[in-house]
């Protein structure tokens, strides 16, 4: 494919080469011809100049000063239509209709169309000036007002975007402090209703222990009391082995009792009944022991998780406290944060909407400054040169009224 493209690019260079040469074959050979012809008209004039100046000044001078006026008003007025059409300007275009009008008409009112001509380029010429004037003050406003509404929009950006982080990174933190207090709230209930719990436990378990210890007080104290009577009625000696040892066995303790006889101190009995009584003062005394030493650790575990309970309770409500206290100041920040941003944005909206306003006048146009001062300076250059025209052609009628006019006409 390549290969393919170079050949047709080959060919093309071939016959472009071609066609230049032989352009420049017709060149030259028009060259030639048009300085041939430039000798002939040269030698030409010569013989005329030689010959005929007084004829042709006598005969011509009228009709050479018209003639003249004639192709310089039209050279004047295609020059402007050229002008106008170039750059698209109906303020052109009407001022060549303008000049066409006052170089057929001028001249049949008695006036000098050139002076009236020169007067209307002359009028354009400054119009343009000051419009080009006028474009370049606007495009400084331009330039000037774009920079500085350029900066003050990134300013304010700027300001904007850290106020939103700040804001964000705030109540970020805020909502952070808010959960861990609505979290450490939650722990204090529950710590509370632990403590409740172990409040009514301890009150039940006290209430227990009273209940136990005053029947097991009560039951000492009125087992002693009757172990003292029997002391003091049996004797201390009185023993269950000396029932037995007195020929006493089960089954004559289960048989039928005997007819009563005369009461005499039944010392084994009694001495068995002390016993027991023993056995139960021994297990009323061992059982209250128990108690008081339950009841002894169950107060002190239950003051000590108190303890433990009230300083977690003092913590958790002071970190409650200053997690509050942290995250109200967070939220005033926020509030004030917020206002400044809400007014910065708003500075914002109106700085950006006359931006735009600027942009509308600045650049929302078909054709840029560079682009309309150019047009402006080819436009004046025209009208410059159109007027030149004209101030040579006046020049040169005013010589040929002195009488100056002998030879110009076949010099032209």
């Amino acid at each position: 494919m390549t290969n393919k493209e170079l050949a047709q690019l080959q060919a093309d260079l071939s016959a472009t080469h071609s066609d230049c040469m032989s352009v420049a074959a017709d060149h030259d050979t028009t060259v030639a011809g048009r300085k041939e012809e430039l000798k002939v008209i040269a030698t030409a004039k010569k013989i005329l100049q030689e010959t005929t100046s007084g004829a042709v000044d006598e005969a011509y001078s009228f009709v050479q000063l018209r003639t003249r006026a004639d192709l310089a008003g039209a050279e004047v007025v295609t020059a402007l239509r050229e002008l106008a059409k170039e750059h698209n300007d109906a303020s052109l275009a009407q001022l060549a209709s303008q000049v066409a009008a006052t170089m057929q008409y001028g001249a049949s009112a008695g006036e000098d169309p050139f002076i009236k001509i020169k007067g209307l380029i002359k009028a354009m010429i400054e119009k343009l000036t000051k419009t080009m004037n006028a474009e370049a003050e606007e495009k400084a406003w331009c330039d000037e007002q774009m920079a500085k509404t350029e900066e003050k929009q990134t300013e304010l950006e700027d300001d904007v975007a850290k106020l939103t982080s700040k804001i964000d990174k705030a109540a970020a933190a805020s909502e952070t402090l808010k959960d861990e207090v609505k979290q450490l709230q939650q722990e204090l209930a529950d710590l509370a209703k632990l403590q409740a719990e172990m409040d009514n436990a301890r009150a039940e378990e006290h209430a227990a222990y009273a209940d136990a210890k005053a029947d097991y007080e009560l039951g000492l104290k009125g087992v002693r009391k009757a172990l003292g009577v029997l002391r003091d009625y049996y004797g201390g000696s009185a023993s269950s082995a000396s029932l037995l040892q007195g020929g006493a066995d089960l089954a004559s303790m289960m048989a039928q009792p005997a007819k009563p006889e005369l009461h005499g101190k039944s010392s084994g009995a009694g001495g068995s009944i002390i016993d027991i009584l023993e056995v139960c003062e021994s297990d009323f005394a061992k059982n209250l022991a128990e108690e008081e030493s339950t009841e002894a650790n169950s107060l002190a575990e239950y003051e000590k998780t108190t303890q433990e309970n009230a300083v977690t309770k003092t913590t958790k409500v002071q970190d409650v406290k200053y997690k509050t206290q942290e995250f109200i100041g967070l939220d005033k920040e926020i509030n004030g944060w917020t206002g400044d941003r809400k007014s910065t944005q708003t500075e914002l909206d109106a700085v950006n909407e006359y931006y735009d306003k600027v942009k509308d006048k600045c650049i929302a146009k078909p054709e840029t400054y560079e682009e309309r001062k150019k047009r402006r300076e080819k436009e004046i250059a025209g009208l410059k040169e159109a007027l030149s025209i004209l101030e040579n052609e006046v020049a040169f009628t005013q010589h040929r009224k002195r009488g100056s006019t002998s030879g110009r006409f076949l010099g032209m």
